[in-house]
C-alpha cells in the first residue's frame, strides 16, 4: 500500500458524495451528450467515480501537477461564465483513441480495447472575486492588461472540481452568481495546495435589458502554427481596447504541416489524441494563451477544426465510401473522426454546450443589453450540403442555384431567422452575426460568380437569408467573417433583387467586415502584386468597399448606440515573433443606416484598395511590447 494511502482510506470513503458532485461540476464530464440522459452516450461518472476511489487510486501530490497551458475563459452570461484551464502530471495529452467498438460506451477505458485510464483523481479548486473597480479597464497606452492589486479581495463564486485522463484533464466549471458586465479576477490552485494557475481576467455580459453605451470585440480567425507566429493575438492582447475575443474558426489545423513551426503530432489529425495533442500544441503559444487568460472568448468552429471543406457526409480528403475508410481514414470513418474532434474541441475551449442532446450544435446567442445580440452560427459542419471537394468543381458550379441546398441545415436556419426576428422585436439596437464564410457575392474581371466553398456556392441559403432581411424590415445588421485569409468590407445587398446605389449605399440592409487570417497564408506576391488583385477585385463589384489581402492581422468593433466603428489591424511579418501592430484602415456604419458611412473609410486607407478613396501606405507601426511607433519593413511574410 502506498504510505500515504491509509490515512486517505477514511476521508475517500466519507467523500463519495462530494466527489461525485465534484466530478459533476467539471463540464467537460458531460460532452458530446450527458450519459444520465443518454446511457450509450457520454462519460460514466458512477464508474470515473468508484475508479478512483479505489485502494490502488492514490491522488497526485500538488508537486506532481502543473498548470500545463494557462486558464481561459468564455461565453460570457449575465451571472457567469465559463473557466477553463489544465492541470496534469505532464503536458502530454491522454491517448485512448476508441470512440464505439460494439456496444461498448463512448470513451470507457474499461475494455482491453481502451488505453488504461489514470485512476489517480486530480482536485482543484477554483475561484472568483471581483477585480478593484479602479483598476478593472485596460488603458489607452499601457503595456499590457490591468491586474488586481491583490488577490484577497471577497471571493463572490468558488468551487472545487476533479479531472482525470478521461477528459486529458481538463477542467471546464461555470462560475455563478456573478454581476451583470462586471470585471472579474479568477484563479485555480490544487486542493489544500499553493500550486496555483496563472491569474486570469473576465467579464460577464451586460444584462439582457440594460442600457448598455458601448462594447468592443476583437474579432479573428484562421490561425495556422505552422504557416507563421500568433503575434496579433498578443498584440491585442497588449492593447487592451476590448472587451471580448470573437474567433470565426479555424483556430486549429489539422494538416501535416512541417517547418520551423512543424504541427504536432507530425500526421493529419484523425483520432481523438490527434485532436487532443494538437489542440494542446496551439494553447501552449505565450500569445494564445495571454488573450486567452485576460478576455472571455466566444468561438465557432470553421472546418479545420475538423478537417478541409467538411459537409454532413465527409471532408475534402476523407468520405463516406469503402475505398475512402481504407485508404484515406486510416480505417476511422468520418462519423468517428467528427466525433473525435467535437470532443477535443469542447474539452479544450472554454465555452458551453448549450444542447447535450446535440453534439455537433455550436450555434448559439449572446444577448448584450439592449445595444446588440452576437448570434453565431455554423456554415461548415452542421448538416451542410455538399461542396467543393477538389475533384467535384465542375459539379457544383452546376448545382450551385439548387434550392434544396442548404449552408447550416433546416434546423439551424429557422433557429438563425428566428433569432434575428426576436432581436427585433426586443428593440435590440445591432444584430451582430458570427459566422465562418464570406457572405457578400464576389464576382471575377469577367462577371463570374466565384466561390464554391463560401456562401456564394450556396445561393439559396444566401437568397433566403436576404428574403428574411429585406420582407421582415431588419435593419442594422453586422456580419462578421473569416476563412479567406484576406480582408473584405462590403454593404449587404441583394443585388439584381433589391435596388442598391453603390455611390451612396442606398438599398443596403447591413454591413460585412471580413477579416484576414492571424497567421494563415494569404495572397501570394509582394505588396504592389497583391494590390493590382484588389483594385480587379474592387472594381468588379459595386457593394465591395475595400479589399486587402497581403497582411495578416484582425479587427476591433467598437458597438455603440449610434454607430460602429470597425478598425483593421495588421501584422508586418508572421515569421517571426514580434509585437509590431500595423493600423490599416477605418470605417463607421451609422445606425440606421444599413450601410458604410461616406466616405467610405474616411476616403483614406493605408493598404489594399478603397472604392472612391485613395491608398497611403507609412508602415508607421505600433510596437506592443514598447508602446512605441516607429517605421517597419519585413521582406518575409509567412513562415516557409
Amino acid at each position: 500500500m502506498h504510505p500515504n494511502l491509509a490515512s486517505l482510506l477514511p476521508i475517500w470513503s466519507g467523500l463519495v458524495p462530494l466527489v461525485s458532485a465534484s466530478f459533476e461540476g467539471n463540464l467537460n464530464y458531460h460532452p458530446p451528450s450527458a450519459r444520465s440522459e443518454h446511457i450509450n452516450l457520454g462519460l460514466s461518472l458512477p464508474v470515473i467515480t468508484a475508479r478512483t476511489l479505489k485502494r490502488s487510486s492514490v491522488p497526485y501530490q500538488p508537486s506532481e501537477l502543473n498548470f500545463t497551458h494557462g486558464v481561459a475563459s468564455g461565453d460570457p452570461y449575465p451571472d457567469s461564465v465559463i473557466l477553463w484551464t489544465r492541470v496534469a502530471p505532464t503536458a502530454e495529452s491522454d491517448r485512448s483513441n476508441t470512440t464505439v467498438e460494439g456496444t461498448v460506451d463512448l470513451y470507457s477505458h474499461e475494455t482491453e480495447s481502451y488505453i488504461k485510464a489514470d485512476a489517480n483523481p486530480v482536485c482543484v479548486e477554483w475561484k472568483v472575486w471581483e477585480l478593484d473597480k479602479g483598476n478593472n479597464k485596460g488603458k489607452k497606452g499601457n503595456k499590457g492588461p490591468a491586474k488586481a492589486k491583490d488577490e484577497g479581495g471577497p471571493v463572490v463564486s468558488k468551487g472545487k472540481a476533479y479531472t482525470t485522463s478521461d477528459i486529458d484533464f481538463t477542467v471546464k466549471v461555470e462560475a455563478k452568481g456573478l454581476k451583470p458586465w462586471t470585471v472579474y479576477n479568477y484563479q485555480f490552485n490544487v486542493c489544500g495546495s499553493n500550486n496555483t494557475s496563472p491569474l486570469g481576467r473576465t467579464k460577464t455580459a451586460p444584462a439582457e435589458n440594460a442600457d448598455v453605451d458601448e462594447v468592443k470585440l476583437a474579432v479573428f480567425s484562421c490561425s495556422n502554427h505552422a504557416k507563421g507566429f500568433f503575434n496579433v493575438y498578443g498584440n491585442a492582447a497588449r492593447k487592451d481596447q476590448h472587451d471580448y475575443v470573437v474567433h470565426l474558426g479555424d483556430y486549429i489545423y489539422e494538416d501535416a504541416s512541417g517547418g520551423p513551426r512543424a504541427h504536432k503530432p507530425a500526421n493529419k489529425l484523425f483520432t481523438l489524441y490527434d485532436y487532443r495533442t494538437r489542440h494542446g500544441q496551439y494553447r501552449s503559444d505565450n500569445d494564445l494563451q495571454l488573450l486567452s487568460q485576460n478576455y472571455a472568448w466566444m468561438p465557432t468552429w470553421d472546418d479545420h477544426e475538423f478537417a478541409n471543406n467538411g459537409y454532413r457526409d465527409g471532408f475534402s480528403a476523407l468520405n463516406n465510401t469503402e475505398a475512402s475508410f481504407r485508404n484515406d481514414g486510416p480505417s476511422i470513418s468520418v462519423d468517428t473522426r467528427k466525433v473525435n474532434a467535437v470532443r477535443a474541441y469542447f474539452e479544450w475551449m472554454p465555452i458551453r454546450q448549450v444542447d447535450l442532446d446535440d453534439g455537433l450544435r455550436i450555434w448559439r446567442n449572446f444577448r448584450m443589453g439592449k445595444l446588440m445580440d452576437l448570434i453565431i452560427i455554423d456554415t461548415r459542419n452542421y448538416d451542410r450540403s455538399i461542396t467543393s471537394l477538389g475533384n467535384n468543381n465542375e459539379y457544383i458550379e452546376l448545382i450551385r442555384d439548387d434550392p434544396s441546398r442548404t449552408l447550416m441545415g433546416g434546423r439551424q436556419e429557422r433557429w438563425f431567422f428566428r433569432q434575428l426576428s426576436e432581436s427585433k422585436e426586443r428593440q435590440a439596437t445591432w444584430r451582430v452575426v458570427g459566422n465562418q464564410l464570406v457572405f457578400s457575392r464576389i464576382l471575377d474581371a469577367k462577371g463570374v460568380l466565384t466561390g464554391t466553398d463560401n456562401w456564394s456556392g450556396y445561393v439559396a441559403s444566401r437568397n433566403r437569408t436576404l428574403k428574411h432581411l429585406y420582407d421582415n424590415s431588419i435593419n442594422n445588421n453586422i456580419f462578421l467573417s473569416g476563412d479567406s485569409h484576406q480582408n473584405w468590407v462590403s454593404d449587404l445587398a441583394w443585388l439584381g433583387t433589391k435596388p442598391y446605389d453603390a455611390t451612396t449605399g442606398s438599398g443596403a440592409i447591413g454591413v460585412e467586415f471580413a477579416g484576414t487570417a492571424v497567421s494563415s497564408s494569404g495572397a501570394s506576391g509582394d505588396i504592389a502584386t497583391v494590390q493590382k488583385a484588389t483594385k480587379s477585385k474592387v472594381d468588379s463589384n459595386p457593394e465591395l468597399q475595400w479589399q486587402e489581402g497581403y497582411y495578416r492581422g484582425y479587427f476591433h468593433l467598437s458597438i455603440k448606440k449610434s454607430k460602429i466603428d470597425a478598425q483593421f489591424f495588421g501584422s508586418p511579418s508572421v515569421a517571426t515573433r514580434n509585437g509590431w501592430d500595423l493600423p490599416l484602415a477605418n470605417f463607421t456604419v451609422l445606425a440606421g443606416d444599413n450601410h458604410l458611412q461616406r466616405p467610405v473609410g474616411g476616403g483614406k486607407v493605408e493598404a489594399g484598395t478603397l472604392k472612391g478613396g485613395k491608398t497611403v501606405g507609412t508602415n508607421v507601426t505600433l510596437d506592443t511590447n514598447a508602446w512605441k511607433w516607429e517605421k517597419v519593413g519585413f521582406e518575409k511574410m509567412f513562415v516557409k
